[in-house]
């Protein structure tokens, strides 16, 4: 080993004074092209419109957990191992030997000057040696692995229409740049005899036994270096200043979108202001700066088409396309030197326009429409609202949110599907997505023997019902009404319902693009709510529990209390300290249960079932543990689907799909069904396919029918399988004798 007060190197070893100032010269040219690409980025987000989320309240802790979030690489290892492992390879490499190259820097050009010697030496160099080959030994493997899988494997999702030559460069820029630097370092280790024995240089110290094996002297060492080391650092410069310009700026991007995020986006969609200022997608100054951002944020990877339900099924959605296309058209028509630099995102929409195709009519291409959009008006339609992509999205893009935007847009121009036409004229008219007589919602309970529905109206209860649409006109969806209440009445709970004043919820209605119809039936409820005397809200819909929780408190009714197109007088906000607890229906029969009020032994049924985790429930409000805990309470054997979950699979009845058809190769109905009974564990003798929503049971009932499921499977809502049990429970002998 060498005297640990000699273990040192020659940072410049063979490169003299003009490649000194040369080399200062061009890191200085990189790091000013870097440093105004990334201010030109962000100006560029400063001119989008107001967020109307405040995005950077407590930066600080916002900093600190989205740090957190990318240095443990929690969303990359979330479904996928390979690309967890391979991207924690890459970003610590990377991070390491950023900060390696900086520790050295200082040393070189601030302690050396200030002090007149080095910390670059003894025990300090041989760790710092030792680090820097680790990590960058991992940064290499990392990178090959991205390599293999793009290129050996072709994965699928990795390779799309926005697939370009700048993601080739960023791969194999990172692959030249690991290897040239081992490379650089092994040359250097056989020209410096001194270094003979750096045994922590290890990977080092393996390439220069293996060049020297294959002939290379030291004489042959230094003569080569210069080139080699010039030819790295170049690579290293380049890199630096390209960054901001194309696909490496993602590491800045996703960092700040992660950042930015909203926890509970997609959940709770943003507000429209009464003036209507960029509450619609017109033209790009109607995105806000969140928006732009989560363009530059996309790193192509696929992972939201991977989980996209329509897209799956053969809808024309691809939710990345979308978030590229709209960032394609932004590049194309701006003046800005490093938007319209994204490399290789100029490229035409299914059945829309972006690129070059925009700069070519002044940028005057509707954002969304039929034909000739940036966006086809079909991708919107066949968006499911499932949140599935933004669940799947490592950098936390809000896709619904801009999809969201772009509904209104089509709602705006009368350019929606004529059945969800027919649907908005339903409720304007008859509060209701069936169109029937709202005197006929209560009817229902008419044949409920023995068990008496109040009026929340005339009576103050503990538990507020809000039943919903279909579980008060749909016949199917009826019995799991009356199971429901017969629960309640059995476990002596104080509810009551609203009977002819409780009207649609909107939670649909809002995410196909009818905002004002949404704030009219918000107004409607909250209005209703105020003259009744209750504790909490139980919903028997997801639909409904994440809208009434979530989007009712945020709304502003004082904005719209002067307008008089809208049917209400309220002026302050509702609910917005929580003070009334909104639950879905399991969740308040799941504590029932615990409670013994149900009277469940825990083994009355003996059903081999599985449960389908509902978007609204799972997804959107994080509740995956009651539905489960209700089966299970009746002994049930419940075996898991595959995709379950936040992994779980729509059934199709969000975003206005229980209201319109599609051309698709199978319904996400069928498909579901079909994984349930071949993809389950218990396969085939899986008996009960459970559910806990009201659309998904009227979707699942259809997907039945047409995937040819009728003698395969049941399906049957959380609260038929619970009264079922609680019936079994009490015909045992000697039970209530």
């Amino acid at each position: 080993m060498i005297p640990l007060q000699a273990a040192t190197r020659e940072t410049f070893w063979t490169i003299g004074p003009v490649g000194k100032a040369a080399f200062y010269w061009l890191a200085a040219v990189a790091v000013l092209v870097f440093l105004y690409g990334v201010y030109a980025r962000f100006a560029a987000y400063a001119r989008g419109s107001a967020d109307p989320r405040d995005r950077l309240s407590d930066l600080p802790g916002r900093v600190v957990a989205a740090t957190k979030t990318v240095l443990a690489n929690e969303n990359q290892f979330d479904g996928d191992l390979y690309t967890g492992v391979m991207h924690t390879f890459v970003l610590w490499g990377f991070l390491v030997l950023l900060v390696a190259t900086t520790i050295l820097g200082i040393d070189i050009d601030l302690y050396r000057p200030l002090t007149g010697e080095s910390f670059w030496v003894g025990d300090f160099y041989l760790a710092y040696q030792f680090a820097v080959d680790a990590f960058g030994l991992l940064f290499v493997v990392g990178v090959g692995m991205a390599g293999y899988r793009r290129y050996r494997r072709r994965e699928g999702r990795l390779w799309g229409k926005h697939t370009s030559l700048e993601d080739d460069a960023f791969v194999w820029t990172l692959f030249l740049l690991g290897v040239g630097g081992f490379l650089v370092e092994g040359v250097s280790m056989v020209g410096q005899p001194q270094r003979a024995t750096e045994t922590v240089s290890f990977v080092g110290m393996a390439l220069a036994i293996g060049l020297e094996t294959a002939g290379l002297t030291a004489a042959g060492a230094e003569a080569i270096y210069g080139a080699l080391w010039w030819s790295h650092s170049l690579l290293a410069f380049a890199f630096v200043a390209w960054i901001p310009y194309a696909k490496p700026f993602h590491m800045i991007s996703s960092f700040a979108n992660v950042v930015a995020r909203d926890e509970r986006a997609g959940a709770r969609l943003p507000n429209v202001p009464a003036d209507l200022d960029h509450t619609n997608a017109e033209s790009l100054e109607d995105f806000t700066w969140k928006e732009l951002l989560d363009g530059d944020a996309c790193t192509k990877c696929g992972r939201c088409t991977d989980a996209c339900p329509a897209d799956t099924v053969g809808r024309n959605l691809d939710p990345r396309n979308v978030i590229l296309d709209l960032k394609a058209y932004r590049e194309s028509v701006s003046d800005d030197p490093v938007a319209g630099s994204g490399g290789g995102n100029t490229v035409a929409t299914d059945g829309g326009v972006a690129g070059s195709a925009a700069v070519n009519d002044g940028g005057t291409v509707p954002i969304v429409a039929d034909e000739g959009g940036v966006i086809d008006a079909e991708s919107m339609e066949s968006c499911m609202s499932c949140m599935a992509c933004m669940d799947a999205c490592p950098v936390d893009i809000e896709h619904l949110t801009s999809f969201t935007k772009m509904n209104r847009q089509l709602v705006d121009e009368g350019a929606v599907d004529s059945n969800l036409q027919d649907v908005f004229q339903d409720v304007m008219q008859k509060g209701n997505t069936f169109g029937e007589s709202q005197a006929n919602r209560g009817d229902w309970a008419d044949d409920l023997d023995g068990v008496e529905v109040p009026d929340a109206r005339e009576t103050e209860v503990e538990y507020l019902w809000y039943v919903g649409d279909y579980p008060s006109f749909d016949d199917r969806n009826k019995k799991v009404a009356r199971a429901l209440a017969r629960l309640f009445d059995e476990a002596d709970v104080s509810f009551g319902v609203l009977f002819d004043d409780e009207k649609t919820d909107g939670n649909d209605i809002r995410r196909i693009g009818e905002e004002f119809l949404y704030l009219e039936l918000a107004g409607h409820h909250v209005e209703t709510f105020a003259d009744c005397e209750f504790e909490n809200i139980v919903c028997t819909d997801p639909h409904s529990y994440n809208t009434i929780k979530n989007e009712y408190p945020e709304v502003d009714f004082a904005e719209f209390a002067d307008d008089p197109m809208m049917p209400f007088e309220r002026e302050e906000p509702w609910n917005s300290a929580g003070e009334v607890g909104v639950f879905h229906w399991t969740q308040v029969v799941e504590e029932l249960v615990e409670a013994g009020r149900l009277g469940l032994s825990g083994d009355e049924l003996d059903y081999t079932v599985t449960y389908h985790d509902p978007c609204h429930l799972g997804r959107y409000n994080d509740e995956y543990e009651a539905p489960r805990e209700l089966i299970r309470a009746t002994g049930a054997d419940l075996h898991e689907m595959p995709r379950s979950r936040d992994d779980s699979f729509c059934c199709g009845g969000g975003g206005g799909g229980l209201w319109t058809e599609h051309d698709e190769e199978v319904k996400p109905s069928e498909e579901r069904l079909r994984e349930a009974v071949e993809d389950t564990d218990a396969g085939a003798a899986v008996e009960k396919f459970v559910v806990a929503c009201p659309m998904c049971t009227t979707m699942f009932e259809d997907g039945r029918k047409t995937g040819d499921f009728e003698e395969q499977i049941e399906i049957v809502d959380v609260a038929e399988l619970l009264i079922e049990a609680v019936e079994a429970g009490a015909s045992r002998p000697g039970v209530g004798a």
